[in-house]
């Protein structure tokens, strides 16, 4: 399947460029998407005390796997606008974290690790190899190695005991609240990093896991016949309890399991091919439900809520960053399916303009709020806030990035670009 690349002409190098005001966003003009990601990247890194030589995890209320969130988050900033200006940073904190056995097993972080956790510094991981993302420590393994490491990991704890198989939300007996729970996020991180291993290495094996996982998550009824993903299913019920009346679900894992479908879509040929487009799309379409939540209305037409709580202000800390998640996949999937761009870009580029508008609070002025279908800032501004805007907004620009890179194109680099 061949990609898409857009035709618009560059922008000016970014560290030429100020820091924009979010309400002002232009999402036609490379230069203000820039400008206003620029903003949002200042005021997410304002939350993260580390420096460029050492690694500090998160203030509470956020835990380590939304630190590695974050450096996903912007990775994607480095990436799409060419700002290396927390590049050091970001390969500081995600090499810190690769544990004795490079493999993102934390001691450090046992008591709160899950499967979920570990995959979602897979995600990072997985980025920064596919876009040769300096590694200047040579007694770490490269990026790639490390995300094989942890497939590895993961895989070491597909449950047959329950449920036919799946992985559980969490690892260690010492952490209960969730241990006889499969969910969709953990699966769902072991699907995509299943995908994009394929795609990196070629080895049928990933395609064989992915396959495998798809199958699983199907066959539990977490991505149902609607193709919702719901958020998971308890092991001492046998995975029996699924039901889209009762089991909430979440946009991130929407997202997580769109883009690895989209992966295999990418990396397939023939039925195969055909099968992996149709579920991408069937995903996507099914997510429409995270969008729109008055109907034509009050504003709010495409524009994303995390319907499970946001509406009615019940959105914990982590659920107040899933539809950044949301928009970091979903932008890369119509990379890798290039036929859903014009759903994607009317869902994200329409929630793009109505998160920049709602940035307009905190002690600067522009920090982010979480309800994007109000007039101006509205909730707190926290961290998940800003990271859910920025996906948001600079994932306009992905058209303009190069590509997810595979198999000899991947190198290990030593040396930081500078902006």
């Amino acid at each position: 399947m061949r990609f898409v690349k857009s035709v618009r002409p560059a922008a000016a190098a970014i560290s030429l460029i100020s820091a924009g005001i979010p309400k002002s966003l232009d999402i036609s003009s490379t230069t203000s998407v820039q400008s206003v990601a620029k903003t949002i990247a200042q005021n997410t890194m304002s939350f993260y005390k580390g420096t460029d030589d050492q690694f500090v995890d998160l203030d509470a209320p956020y835990y380590w796997w939304q630190c590695g969130a974050m450096m996903g988050s912007m990775l994607d900033y480095s990436h799409y606008t060419g700002d290396h200006t927390y590049d050091k940073k970001i390969a500081t904190a995600i090499l810190a974290q690769a544990g004795p056995n490079f493999d993102y097993m934390s001691p450090a972080h046992a008591g709160q690790e899950g499967n979920d956790d570990q995959a979602f510094w897979g995600f990072a991981v997985l980025a920064a190899a596919e876009r040769n993302f300096p590694q200047p420590r040579s007694e770490i393994p490269g990026y790639l190695e490390l995300g094989e490491n942890i497939w590895q990991s993961l895989a070491s704890r597909w449950d047959t005991t329950t449920c036919n198989g799946g992985l559980r939300w969490q690892i260690f007996a010492t952490n209960p609240n969730g241990l006889d729970y499969k969910n969709a996020v953990s699966n769902g991180g072991f699907f995509q990093i299943s995908a994009r291993l394929a795609r990196i290495t070629g080895n049928q094996t990933y395609v064989e896991w992915a396959n495998k996982v798809w199958d699983w998550t199907q066959g539990t009824g977490m991505i149902n016949e609607h193709y919702q993903v719901l958020d998971g299913a308890s092991s001492r019920k046998n995975c029996s309890d699924v039901n889209a009346a009762t089991t909430v679900s979440f946009s991130y894992s929407q997202g997580i399991y769109t883009y690895g479908a989209a992966i295999m879509a990418n990396i397939s040929t023939g039925a195969d091919q055909e099968k992996w487009t149709d579920r991408t799309k069937k995903l996507l379409d099914s997510s429409q439900n995270y969008f729109t939540p008055f109907g034509d209305v009050n504003n709010s037409t495409d524009v994303m809520y995390e319907h499970a709580c946001e509406h009615i202000d019940i959105c914990n800390t982590d659920m107040k960053s899933f539809k950044g998640y949301f928009s970091r996949f979903v932008y890369a999937s119509k990379i890798m399916v290039p036929s859903i761009k014009p759903t994607v870009d009317r869902l994200l580029h329409t929630s793009a303009k109505a998160a920049a508008q709602g940035c307009q609070g905190g002690q600067t002025g522009t920090m982010c709020g979480r309800k994007w279908y109000v007039d101006g800032f509205y909730g707190d501004a926290g961290l998940g806030e800003q990271m859910s805007a920025l996906e948001t907004i600079q994932g306009i620009l992905v058209d303009q990035a190069k590509p997810p890179l595979r198999g000899n194109d991947i190198k290990t680099v030593r040396t930081f670009s500078s902006s």
